[in-house]
This record gives C-alpha cells, sequence and structure tokens, in this order.
C-alpha cells in the first residue's frame, strides 16, 4: 500500500505525523466530538478543533449562515466557551483518541494569543496550535494580524517563544500579496502554513432589502473559493520551505490532488462536510487507490508536481 503519512512539523521536536493528509477544517467539525458517532475520527489525518479564545465569546448575531451559488458564507462570531473549558472538558477526549488534535486560536491581541498559547503547552490530547492571524488586532486600530507582514510576524514569534507545540500559521486570503505574509510568518518560527481562510463576501435579501447575515458580511467558503486557493498554495509553495495546508472547497478527489500538486502537503475538508459527512473518509480512500493505480509509492512524490522543475 502507498504512505499516505506526512510530517506537518518536520523541525518541530515533537513533530507533527498524520497518518494521512486529510483533515477537518478549523470550524466546521467542532471539537470532534459533535462528529463521533457519523464519521470514522480515528482515520482522519487530523483534526482542526473551532476557534479557541482566552475568554468565552457568545459569537456573532443570528443569521449566521446563508447558502451561495457554489458556496456558504458564515459569520460565527468566534463563539466557543473558552480555552479553560476546552482545556478541561475536550482535551482529555482527545487524549484517548489516535487521531492528532490542532486546536485553532484566535485573539484580538497579541497578549491573548500568548495567553492561550501558554495554557495549550503539554496538555495531554493536544497535538499543536494552529493560529488564525485572520483576527482583528484591537491594539492596532482593528488591521487584522494576517493582514500586515510585520504584525503577522510578531504574533508568530511570540507564540513561537510561549510555546513548544508544533505551530501553523492560517493566513488570511484577503491580502494583496500572500507571499508577503507568508514568509514572515516563516521567518518568525512556523512550523507549516495553512491557507486559505475564508474570503470575505456579502450577500443581501432582496425581498427583505437587508443583508441575509445578521453580521452584514461573512466569510465565503466551498467550491467558490477553490481556484482561489490552489492559487495562493502554489505561490506561497514557490517561497517558503515549509509544509502547507491546503484548504478551500476541497470536495471531491481531483480537488485534492489540485492542492497537493500545487505545494499542499496536508488537506483540510470544511464545508462538503455539512452537505456529506463521510467526504473525508472517502477521499482517503480514493487517494490511497489513485496513488496505487499510478504506482505513487508516497505523497512526498507528488507534493508540488505543478511547478516548474
Amino acid at each position: 500500500m502507498p504512505d499516505l503519512s506526512v510530517n506537518l512539523a518536520p523541525q518541530n521536536p515533537s513533530g507533527l505525523v498524520l497518518r494521512n493528509p486529510v483533515a477537518a477544517a478549523a470550524g466546521t467539525f467542532g471539537y470532534g466530538t459533535e462528529y463521533a458517532r457519523i464519521v470514522e475520527i480515528q482515520r482522519l489525518g487530523a483534526i482542526f478543533s473551532k476557534g479557541t479564545t482566552l475568554r468565552p465569546q457568545r459569537g456573532a448575531p443570528p443569521p449566521r449562515l446563508a447558502e451561495t451559488p457554489g458556496g456558504m458564507l458564515n459569520a460565527i462570531g468566534l463563539q466557543n466557551p473558552g480555552v479553560r473549558a476546552v482545556v478541561r472538558e475536550k482535551a482529555p477526549v482527545w487524549a484517548r483518541w489516535q487521531v492528532p488534535v490542532v486546536v485553532n486560536v484566535a485573539g484580538e491581541t497579541v497578549e491573548e494569543y500568548v495567553a492561550v498559547a501558554r495554557m495549550l503547552d503539554g496538555v495531554p490530547g493536544v497535538a499543536g496550535i494552529e493560529l488564525n492571524i485572520s483576527c482583528p488586532n484591537v491594539a492596532a486600530g482593528g488591521i487584522i494580524f494576517g493582514g500586515d507582514a510585520a504584525l503577522a510576524a510578531d504574533v508568530t514569534r511570540e507564540v513561537r517563544a510561549a510555546s513548544t507545540l508544533p505551530l501553523i500559521v492560517k493566513l488570511s486570503p484577503n491580502v494583496g500579496d500572500i507571499r508577503l505574509i507568508a514568509l514572515a510568518a516563516a521567518e518568525a518560527g512556523a512550523d507549516a502554513l495553512s491557507l486559505i481562510n475564508t474570503v470575505l463576501g456579502m450577500s443581501i435579501d432582496v425581498r427583505m432589502r437587508r443583508p441575509r447575515l445578521g453580521h452584514r458580511t461573512g466569510g465565503l467558503s466551498g467550491p467558490a473559493i477553490k481556484p482561489l486557493a490552489v492559487r495562493m498554495v502554489y505561490e506561497v509553495a514557490s517561497v517558503v520551505d515549509l509544509p502547507l495546508v491546503g484548504v478551500g472547497g476541497i470536495t471531491a478527489l481531483e480537488d485534492a490532488l489540485e492542492f497537493i500538486m500545487a505545494g499542499a502537503s496536508c488537506l483540510q475538508v470544511g464545508t462538503a462536510t455539512f452537505a456529506q459527512p463521510l467526504t473525508m473518509t472517502t477521499l482517503i480512500d480514493q487517494l490511497a487507490a489513485w496513488m496505487e493505480r499510478e504506482g505513487v509509492r508516497s505523497i512526498g512524490e507528488i507534493v508540488g508536481a505543478a511547478h516548474p522543475r
């Protein structure tokens, strides 16, 4: 059988080895416990938990979801019980699982990110941190950390100093040149990069003459953003030498192969899970079968295959 395993943190002493490259995307799979009776979660490469903050968050006002052609808008507002509750209630469950769980971390200041990272460090069941730098930096007037190379470097550097866990920095697509942000995060100590997050969008109910979302704007996900995500993975793969996690509109085997050949070592599946919860396990089987059929012995042989030799 072909080798589907990947290491998302080869430079970190702890490493982050996944049995296969198919993972659940943050914010779409809860804490994994919600799907445990529906999906064979132990077969997954990893689970990226929903966004976790220092203190509990009530989230955005409803409505929070709106369907769009080829995708979905969401404005959840990082509703979560806070890091202390996650450590107390979720981590002990994860510690009994085989599938590694990476906690998605969010905050409004560098200090909040650092505080959450410190509380997660060394906690059994927590395999790594996915740093969501698409959050607004209150101290900088609301500019998102992921929209400025210097801010991205600052928060990555501080979290890296505060935690020994594998650190995956999740990049925002709502920027001019994502390569600059990727380089800044890589140089500041990221073990891997995750891209992309949702694309800022809006939908208006013309009958009611008002936005469909309570927050007015929201993040667009699903097949509609896949070409953008593939392009950004391809661009970042050409300038950084770190494992990349590709996310954005993956629903079928060909989507997964596009991301891998663009330069991604790991894939996050999100919106597709809402329509078909078994998408990830199906992809694992299909990817293994494709590799065997094509004579590909390991995932590494095709990562970045679409780049000029």
